[in-house]
């Protein structure tokens, strides 16, 4: 147990409560070498509900835990009114879950977030989604001993525990893939990638910062397309496409980002970002007074050597056939040679992956990825 104290939970409501939310991962983690402190104002721009296009669909509660006034955890509680429409009617939603290991201190975050969803008429939860699938989804069960990558959590062994001792079971698993692209890909893998070469239907773009915008509007419409009948999907609206160019644009390297069109039609993509989590790892969440300077530098002129693959789609009509796997691998090859000579990148981490994505997963298996992280969803009958 924490503490003699008893467990006290409140629903956030002043600014200063926010900034004890965002803070709170600092005490759980303050002996963990592999944590990655979230840069403080990006959490608050996540958190904040005139700033983030998530609340122009969803709202959100925040709750800390105080054990005699000392924060001790924290969770949201989100109904977001797409959920409803893609991930079936009374669906709610927890996230930024963090706390000490008590299992009365996980009681009384989950109690308050239960009885908030409940009053809204959630008959169910699903999480953690922080705050939607969209953005950071899972916890994290295998794989501690690795840092997380920009926009993939973190969390401490006990934590699934004490999720499941409150009643709550896996729904699905999320597989993240180390990948060491500086070695060239197997004999097999290259003998498909040949062919592919000599197809001239198919052909690669790269993504331009000069059309950045209407080319991210085409990667959607692949992602949506590729993405629709896959567990747990939820498109993005406009107003969030927007933000994601806006957030990626200063960052992304043209590089790392292609598209594959098949007689002049997009059908494919992949988008790769640096991982500011290895750039920021010093800076202890803080960007002022000289932060902001450091990361830009380290971004935009010494790259990180760590890369990761938010997002990649194939068009569904390609999807289980030789032309959507040589895409793929085509997409993964090229991008891999040009980022490896060009940026600097020396390693990559591809997630999410569904665990019931056996096609993909195949694909990582070819070129030798390794499937190093499980992020867990679970879900409990309100």
């Amino acid at each position: 147990m924490f503490g003699e104290g008893d467990v006290h939970v409140a629903e956030v409501t002043s600014k200063a409560d926010l900034e004890t939310f965002i803070d709170v991962p600092w005490a759980i983690y303050k002996d963990d070498p592999y944590w990655a402190p979230p840069l403080r104002f990006e959490r608050r721009d996540i958190l904040n509900r005139q700033k983030n296009p998530f609340f122009q669909h969803a709202e959100a509660a925040y709750f800390l835990a105080r054990v005699d006034g000392k924060p001790v955890g924290r969770i949201s509680a989100q109904v977001d009114r797409l959920a409803q429409e893609h991930q079936g009617q009374g669906t709610g939603h927890f996230g930024f879950l963090e706390a000490v290991d008590d299992p009365l201190v996980f009681d009384a975050l989950f109690h308050a977030a239960e009885e908030w969803l409940k009053a809204r008429g959630m008959t169910r939860a699903l999480g953690p989604f922080s705050p939607s699938i969209n953005e950071e989804s899972g916890l994290l069960v295998d794989g501690f001993n690795e840092p997380p990558r920009i926009l993939m959590g973190h969390a401490r062994p006990y934590y699934g525990q004490h999720v499941e001792t409150m009643g709550y079971a896996k729904i699905q698993d999320l597989w993240a893939y180390d990948l060491d692209i500086t070695r060239e890909f197997p004999a097999n893998v290259q003998r498909i990638l040949a062919k592919a070469r000599k197809q001239e239907k198919l052909r690669l773009r790269r993504m331009t910062k000069k059309h950045f915008e209407q080319d991210l509007r085409i990667i959607i419409d692949i992602f949506n397309d590729a993405w629709r009948d896959n567990w747990g999907f939820i498109p993005m609206t406009d107003a969030e496409i927007d933000k994601m160019g806006k957030d990626l644009k200063p960052f992304v390297k043209e590089e790392g980002c292609m598209i594959a069109e098949w007689d002049g039609k997009p059908t494919a993509f992949m988008l790769t970002v640096p991982d500011i989590n290895q750039a920021a790892s010093d800076l202890n969440g803080n960007i002022l007074p000289f932060g902001w300077a450091k990361l830009v530098w380290r971004l935009m002129i010494k790259s990180p050597t760590w890369c990761r693959v938010p997002l990649m789609g194939v068009r569904q009509e390609f999807q289980g056939t030789l032309a959507g796997a040589s895409m793929a691998l085509l997409l993964i090859e090229t991008i891999r040679a040009a980022t490896v000579k060009d940026v600097g990148y020396r390693r990559a981490e591809l997630s999410w992956i569904l665990e019931s994505n056996v096609p993909m997963q195949r694909i990582l298996e070819m070129i030798l990825c390794r499937h190093y992280k499980t992020y867990r969803v679970y879900e409990k009958a309100l």
